[in-house]
Order: structure tokens, then sequence, then C-alpha cells
């Protein structure tokens, strides 16, 4: 029997070099309230991005110099949930892509970091629900609420065997598309016709490489927009209006890190 959570995007988070940065930067633009960092607390420099609402939207690692030297590199990460990490470690593998990392954090759940053949990273979780809430469900996506996870969308240099392999290990399927000309189809994808939570398309060619853009919910993209490029980030593309009435914009903080946001347009 099918896990009624597999393919839910649980969780997101950003590595960067600076979290203090990202806190200034993100809480401007968005409205959130990222946690300082405990300076009673040693090891790892991980904090909670906390929602106006009292909700969490997900997490800030900050990337350590042996994070660095094993590859990594700042980005936002989403996490899905799978039923057995096993077994979606084995699919991504199948496919041509690679695990990069498998950890069990005690508590929390088990994840694996993995690849598809494309190199597109994300996470896939089998998470443990709080002790005092066995029937605790995320809500950090929420396709139409702001400073909540709107949109997940990959650019793909195999859109095809992209969505192949996410159909086999998630459960998503194709509910609809839109024609981008001569760059082909933007495919929609839900975990069923009234859930959509993102598309993929083909990677164009000012893209370097297949990349998920994780996409956030602001209460206005004009006021967003601004806060962005005030707190010294730059704005690449829009604000663009998107089907429904929104608008989208994508950019990259301050600290290299690829960003969307989506969102009204108030008067």
């Amino acid at each position: 029997m099918t896990d009624p959570d597999t393919g839910a995007f649980i969780w997101y988070e950003l590595i960067t070099p600076d979290p203090d940065a990202a806190k200034t930067f993100y809480d401007a633009v968005i409205g959130w309230d990222i946690a300082p960092r405990d300076p009673g607390e040693g090891g790892m420099d991980y904090r909670m991005i906390r929602r106006s609402d009292g909700g969490m939207a997900g997490g800030v690692l900050a990337l350590s110099r042996e994070m660095l030297e094993g590859g990594a590199r700042p980005a936002w990460y989403g996490y899905v949930h799978v039923a057995d990490v096993d077994a979606a470690k084995q699919a991504f593998v199948a496919a041509g892509g690679t695990v990069h990392l498998d950890r069990t954090m005690e508590g929390v759940g088990r994840m694996a970091l993995v690849t598809d053949g494309q190199g597109a990273p994300l996470y896939v979780m089998t998470p443990i629900p709080p002790a005092d809430n066995p029937d605790a469900k995320s809500d950090v996506f929420d396709y139409e609420k702001a400073q909540h996870f709107r949109w997940n969308d990959l650019q793909s240099d195999d859109p095809d065997g992209a969505l192949a392999l996410f159909g086999e290990v998630f459960g998503w399927e194709k509910t609809g598309t839109m024609s981008m000309g001569e760059m082909g189809d933007y495919t929609f994808i839900g975990r069923h016709p009234e859930d959509m939570i993102g598309a993929v398309m083909r990677r164009p060619p000012m893209t370097p490489h297949s990349i998920w853009t994780f996409y956030i919910g602001v209460d206005d993209i004009d006021r967003a927009v601004e806060a962005a490029r005030d707190g010294g980030g730059r704005i690449d593309q829009g604000p663009d209006e998107i089907p429904g009435g929104e608008f989208s914009a994508t950019g990259t903080d301050p600290q290299g890190v690829a960003f969307g946001i989506v969102g009204p347009r108030n008067p």
C-alpha cells in the first residue's frame, strides 16, 4: 500500500555561508523571522525559519569549511517524503543519479541527498513525527499562502526522464501542460490533479545546469522585489504575470543563492 504522504514536499533548507546575513535578507523580503543562533549551542549551526503565523517554513544551515571541501555549495534544497529511503536511493541510481549523503537523525528521521541523472539535487526523507503529536503533518508547502513555499520548478536537460523517475519514486502525476514555443512544454506536476506542487521544463541555455528553483510566497511582489534589491540581492527575472493573475520573480541573494518569489501585486 502506498504511503499517503509519499511525494509531499515536507521541508526546505537554505545552506549558506552567512546565516546572519540570510536572516537580514529573507526576513525583509519574505516576512519571516529566522531564529538567531543560541550562543550556548555548540556544533552545527542550524536555525529554524519562523513564519508570522507561528509555524515553520524550513531551516537554515551554516556552510562549514568541511562541507565546502566535500563539494557542498550555497543553495536552497527541498525535502520530499518517501516511505522507503533505500528504495528511493536505488531508483535514483538506476536512473543515472547519485547518492551524496545518507544519514539518520535521532527524533527527526532518515534522509538522503540524491541527484537525478541530470544532476539536480533533492533530499528524500522518511520523517519521524513528534512524540507528542504522532499525526503531525508538514505545512511548509502551501500552493496559496505567503511565507510558505508555493511552487517547485525543475529546469532539466531531460524533462521526460525526470518526470518518469518522479512518477516512479514520488507518485507525481502530470496535471497539464503549457506550451513555451521552441523550449517545449512546461509540464505541471502534482500528487494528484487537484494538488499541484510545481512543474518541469527543459533547461534554457542561460541556466548552466539542471536545477530546482523553489518559489516562496510573498504578500506583495513589488514590495518583496524592492526589499531584495535594497538588501543587496539581485532580481534576475520578473516580476512576470502568471496564470491566475499573480506575479513571480527569480533572483539571487547576497550570498549567491538562487530563489524565487510569487505573490499578488497590491494597488
